[in-house]
């Protein structure tokens, strides 16, 4: 659930409570877009729906600890830099608008675990236009046990393969997240065929 979506606070809770009593609480709460300004509106969501991942927070590490996220998961947002093994950790609200911040990935998913982390959201990937990148990200979650959630321009054309090369690295855990590519323009709403087509290729990868 994208708290840029909703006007306020109050009625994004009102809504995700709904959503999460039908779906046992697997409930996720994201920017919008990767919008840093969205940062403090989904900590202070999480805290109130209490069990929901807060995704997409970084300069507020400290916040998802408060919404209890240390158990059920919080990412932050790293991006690409066209150089495999860095990237650029200045995504938040301030540092965005701030000079780059580009460190060695080792580094950030240091920092990410001082400050509550328990994976890295790479955005926006834009598909496979950052492979070479993606692949040492992959080996950097693999080689320091950190989660990695592939975020932007994933598709039914490169899931599988964006899926693979995480798996070949060995991340523990993968997140990919998956927005328009399947969501039909005219309805506004998530195709269910395109949903069963992902589970049945993470079937086919996941053994």
């Amino acid at each position: 659930m994208l708290s840029k979506n909703y006007p306020d606070v109050a009625s994004a809770v009102a809504d995700m409570r709904d959503y999460a009593k039908l779906i046992d609480n697997a409930l996720s709460v994201g920017l919008g877009a990767g919008d840093p300004n969205q940062s403090a509106m989904v900590s202070e969501i999480s805290r109130r729906c209490s069990r929901s991942t807060s995704t997409g927070l970084h300069r507020r590490g400290y916040q998802p600890r408060a919404a209890r996220a240390e158990r059920d998961g919080g990412q932050r947002p790293v991006s690409p830099t066209g150089t495999p093994g860095m990237v650029k950790i200045s995504t938040g609200p301030l540092s965005s608008g701030a000079a780059d911040g580009i460190v060695p990935l080792e580094t950030a998913i240091a920092l990410l675990k001082d400050m509550g982390g328990s994976s890295i959201k790479y955005f926006p990937m834009g598909g496979l236009k950052h492979r070479a990148e993606f692949e040492a990200v992959a080996k950097a979650c693999a080689a320091h046990d950190f989660w990695l959630e592939p975020t932007g321009g994933i598709d039914l054309e490169n899931y599988s393969e964006i899926l693979k090369i995480a798996l070949d690295a060995g991340v523990s855990k993968i997140i990919p997240h998956i927005y328009s590519s399947i969501i039909d323009k005219a309805s506004g709403n998530t195709r269910p065929a395109d949903v069963r087509q992902l589970l049945e290729m993470t079937k086919q990868l996941v053994k």
